[in-house]
């Protein structure tokens, strides 16, 4: 998977991912991404700091969730970081959380088994239903190699606190 930082031809930045260049590359082209804020096609690669990782070992956190994550700097002792957030910041969080509850309520949970029951609905081995659970980095790039959809649940940063 890769990161690209993008902005539209209104000056509107953002950021998608994507499973390589190449599908960059052919979505862009074919005018399938899109910038979030106004709709609009025209979009460029914006110049981006690649991240690279140190040598130390990192916990288990999923690195999905780490790669999200931009980095900050460290606040001084005493000191306690802060952000000011527009008004469609908020509301765009609140709409990703209903998202999220809307389909864990409305999903049968299947855990660790995610890859292995949307197998079987695609190949028809069994009946289409919602599901969510957890997948691997792995399967989920076989997944996406065999053209099963599945999409990530939205997390916000601070439901990771």
């Amino acid at each position: 998977m890769i990161r690209y930082a993008l902005v539209c031809a209104k000056g509107h930045a953002f950021e998608s991912w994507f499973p390589n260049s190449a599908a960059y590359d052919k979505q862009a082209k074919r005018g399938l991404v899109t910038c979030p804020t106004c709709g609009d096609s025209k979009i460029e690669k914006a110049i981006m700091a690649p991240k690279l990782s140190g040598t130390r070992k990192q916990s288990k956190a999923p690195a999905a969730a780490a790669a999200l994550d931009a980095p900050a700097p460290a606040p001084a002792a005493g000191d306690t970081p802060v952000a000011i957030k527009l008004p469609q910041e908020n509301e765009l969080r609140q709409k990703l959380k209903e998202l999220r509850e809307h389909l864990t309520k409305n999903s049968d949970y299947v855990g660790k088994k995610f890859a292995e029951e949307a197998r079987k609905m695609h190949y028809g081995e069994i009946d289409h239903r919602s599901i969510y659970g957890e997948a691997s980095l792995k399967d989920a790039k076989e997944l996406h190699e065999e053209g099963i959809e599945f999409h990530p649940l939205p997390v916000l940063p601070d439901e990771r606190n």
